[in-house]
């Protein structure tokens, strides 16, 4: 029976977000457009993780060439390290790793905001007042989370692969110019189109789930916890699904 319940509740609250997804594609095509929110919640969603993807990417870039460079020195193939780690971080390692980080940080803290709102019933005040708080807190924070994620993942691409420069720099001694060329001239279509499409998917998954746990918040301050917490859970859990889809589906369309 506590199993059978746990699973009720669990598909009760898949048909929520279901629900609260339809609702932003419905909001998000209805006047009047927030522009000035969006821009404002798109510097603090990118402003506010810069720094932290930025440091993990870097360690990223380090880890991985330290950890796999004696294994190619075994083998004699020092000279496939750029190639090596531009594939893997640019195909899967940075998109996963830069969308777990900024998970943590943006959906605990959208989730953490409003759920902050609903208990102190800023919302609701807001609905009394005429306005919509569905299109001016919700639908602003998802397009802003859709919008920078694919940037930052870029951005922390390329400061990973700076990271593996430095450390083959140090070990091998090459210089920037060859390292970089044979880092991108490996690196196809297949390669970069789909990693990148992708990291929309996860920056939409992300702030839905944010905006979900936070804008449906239960009463008390141990609700705008639980709903931090749950939204992190719940986007990572989410993040690995979208990303075996989308590797499944970019498979499958490039085999063919």
């Amino acid at each position: 029976m506590l199993g059978s319940s746990k699973i009720e509740r669990f598909l009760i609250e898949i048909g929520d977000l279901a629900f609260f997804t339809k609702r932003f594609f419905k909001e998000v095509l209805s006047r009047p457009f927030e522009f000035k929110e969006l821009l404002r919640q798109c510097y603090n969603v990118g402003n506010r993780s810069m720094l932290l993807v930025g440091v993990t990417a870097f360690i990223i870039g380090l880890v991985i060439t330290l950890q796999t460079r004696p294994t190619l020195q075994e083998f004699g193939a020092e000279s496939w390290m750029p190639s090596m780690v531009s594939i893997s971080i640019i195909r899967e390692i940075g998109p996963v790793i830069i969308a777990l980080t900024f998970a943590g940080r943006i959906a605990s803290g959208i989730g953490a905001e409003l759920g902050s709102m609903r208990v102190t019933e800023q919302i609701d005040a807001m609905e009394v007042s005429g306005t919509n708080p569905f299109k001016y807190l919700v639908v602003t924070r998802i397009f802003a989370t859709t919008l920078m994620l694919p940037i930052l993942v870029i951005i922390g691409d390329a400061i990973a692969l700076y990271g593996s420069y430095i450390i083959e720099n140090i070990k091998g001694d090459i210089s920037f110019r060859l390292y970089f060329n044979k880092a991108l001239n490996a690196l196809a279509f297949s390669d970069i189109v789909p990693a990148t499409l992708k990291t929309f998917f996860f920056g939409f998954a992300i702030g839905l789930v944010g905006c979900f746990k936070g804008y449906n918040c239960e009463k008390g301050t141990v609700g705008v916890g639980i709903a931090a917490n749950s939204a992190v859970v719940f986007a990572s859990m989410l993040l690995f699904i979208l990303d075996f889809i989308a590797v499944f589906i970019t498979d499958i369309f490039f085999e063919i």
